[in-house]
Order: C-alpha cells, then sequence, then structure tokens
C-alpha cells in the first residue's frame, strides 16, 4: 500500500496502484497519456516512477537530462526536486550496481530515494583513507557508493551506502561533484577529527537496504529488459537509440567494457570515486588516438578538463587504455 495518499490536481499524471507488475492500469483522471512534449529537442516517451519507499505510480515525459528529469518527478509527486537524492532502475532497494546514470532503457522503472534524516558523525582519521567510494546524482548531491570492508568507515554503523555527505564541519559540499568531495576528505590529514554531516534516503525497512559493498546478486527483475534506450548527451539533449546501436556504443565488444572497468577502477584507486559514465567518456576521448600526449590533449579540449587529471594519471589511464586494445587486460 502507498504510504501517502492524497486528492490528485487536474494535472496529475498517477496511476491508482502500488504494484509494479500492474503499471498500465487506469490513471487516476482517467487521461491516458500526459500532454504531449513541444520541444524537438525532448524525446517523446513516458516512463514510470515510483517513491522508492512506496507511493502511487506516476507518468514522466519531457525530459532530456538528469536535472530536467528530477524536476518532472517534483512536479508529478509535489515536492521540491531538492529532495530527491538519487534514482535506482527496476529496484526499489538502495542498491549501487541499479544507479541511474547516462542511460535509460525504455521499458525501466525508476525508483526515487528522497532525502531522509540528517546525521552528524565526528570521526578520527586515523589512516591514511577513510575507505569510501564517491559519486554524485547529477544535480549537486554526492553521496557513498561503497565502503570498503576493514576500513575507517566500515566501523562506523551509523555510516550506510546511499548517504548524502552534505558538510564536512561547517563546508556546506551541495553543489560540488564527486571528485571534488573525494579530494576534501582525502586531503583531511592523518591524526584528524572531524564532522562530516549526512542525510540519508527515506527508508521503508531493512528489506529496502543492500549490503554496503557491492555486491551483484538477486533475482533478476521481471522489466527492464527493453531493447531500446535513452542515452543522456553531454550537450544537454538525450537519444534514443535500438539495441544495436547501444551495443555499438556502450558494449560493443569484451574490450571496451575491460577497458571502462579497468578506467574505473583507477579513478577510485587515485581518486576515491566510482562513475560508469566518466569512465565512457575518457574511453571515448581515446578513440582515434595512437598515444598518450594525443589523448591528453583530447581530455585538456573535453569538460573532463574540470577534473585537473595530472600527467601522471593521465599516463596511468592512457596503459590501462592501450592494454585493454592489445589484450592483454581481459
Amino acid at each position: 500500500m502507498p504510504l501517502f495518499t492524497r486528492k490528485p490536481k487536474k494535472d496529475d499524471h498517477l496511476l491508482d496502484n502500488n504494484n509494479v507488475g500492474e503499471h498500465k492500469s487506469k490513471i487516476y483522471n482517467g487521461t491516458k497519456s500526459p500532454a504531449p512534449v513541444t520541444e524537438d529537442s525532448k524525446p517523446k516517451l513516458i516512463f514510470h516512477c515510483q517513491l522508492a519507499h512506496g507511493s502511487p505510480t506516476g507518468l514522466i515525459s519531457g525530459f532530456s537530462n538528469v536535472r530536467e528529469l528530477y524536476q518532472k518527478i517534483a512536479e508529478c509527486y509535489e515536492f521540491p526536486a531538492e529532495e530527491i537524492l538519487f534514482c535506482t532502475l527496476n529496484t526499489h532497494k538502495i542498491d549501487m550496481t541499479k544507479l541511474l546514470g547516462g542511460q535509460i532503457g525504455l521499458d525501466d522503472f525508476i525508483f526515487v530515494h528522497r532525502k531522509g534524516q540528517p546525521k552528524e558523525i565526528e570521526i578520527s582519521k586515523t589512516e591514511d583513507a577513510l575507505g569510501l567510494t564517491i559519486t554524485d546524482n547529477g544535480n549537486g548531491y554526492a553521496f557513498i557508493k561503497r565502503i570498503r570492508e576493514g576500513s575507517i568507515i566500515d566501523s562506523i554503523d551509523y555510516i550506510q551506502v546511499g548517504d548524502h555527505i552534505e558538510k564536512i564541519n561547517e563546508e556546506s559540499l551541495i553543489g560540488r561533484r564527486h571528485f571534488e568531495v573525494a579530494k576534501l576528505l582525502k586531503d583531511i590529514p592523518k591524526g584528524t577529527t572531524f564532522t562530516m554531516r549526512l542525510v540519508e534516503p527515506i527508508r521503508a525497512g531493512f528489506s529496502n537496504i543492500e549490503a554496503r559493498g557491492n555486491p551483484k546478486k538477486g533475482k533478476k527483475s521481471s522489466y527492464g529488459s527493453g531493447k531500446e534506450t535513452l542515452r543522456f548527451k553531454a550537450d544537454g539533449n538525450a537519444q534514443i537509440q535500438n539495441e544495436n546501436q547501444c551495443d555499438n556504443l556502450f558494449q560493443p565488444d569484451s574490450v571496451m567494457q575491460v577497458g571502462i572497468d579497468s578506467i574505473n577502477q583507477l579513478l577510485e584507486n587515485f581518486m576515491g570515486i566510482n562513475d560508469t559514465e566518466l569512465a565512457t567518456q575518457i574511453w571515448e576521448q581515446a578513440e582515434g588516438k595512437t598515444n598518450s600526449m594525443d589523448f591528453a590533449e583530447a581530455i585538456d579540449a573535453s569538460d573532463l578538463e574540470e577534473f585537473g587529471f595530472t600527467d601522471d594519471f593521465i599516463i596511468e589511464l592512457w596503459g590501462v587504455i592501450t592494454d585493454a586494445r592489445s589484450g592483454r587486460i581481459g
């Protein structure tokens, strides 16, 4: 059952059930579909969504990037877009392997995780690394994607995967990218005690929480298996791609996947962030390049320049890219 009820407004697009498997049932006001989107740049698609802690099913359309998606969700459920921490695809659980990133399958079901309770925790940095991997939601909130087993953070039960890092001491981190937050945490001197303010997602009980690490278990969902994908592009537009196009762009063969996975591992080891979309962008910048200097110039000429990758890190990246291309890693 939904955890809240309200009288729908005239322009609501909410279904009168809370069952994912029955998301084709009628809409409250009897309207068969939302008003058509007039902007040519926005794909005229309709996605189903729910609040992860429970809600009626909403119909979302007319967006071409993550910020616009969050705004459409906020309008549907009548709360500020700033309350959205992140979204997962095809599961209501806080499962970091199912995060909404740069693409959505046309049959994917969106689950929205809202801000819950804030908490402040005093942490003593007794080791060089805290054991956090950080990502962000593309809309100004960095949050914890993974906690390394046996680390400082792993010993603090109050800190959980999915928690938004809102402040370090008195410094607000709202609007900061994940790599900025990771650097701030890394630069805290060993032996220092600091305060971290976190905001956890609203939880619907223990069944809503996945393990703290990165498990790949669970039953396969009956949805989210469509043959077309909506891809968010760097220029702010979105593009629909069929199964063959997606294969060519995202998983053309094992070489690209190995390369992206290796790049992501470097991002985690060197910067404390995990971002498959960023790793994919880096791989794409290497296309057609035959040496590290050309690769570095391509990085500097792109929007990746803001990350401020060092020369040594660029060389490390180029190394795993050439290793993947030659089959030296697999």
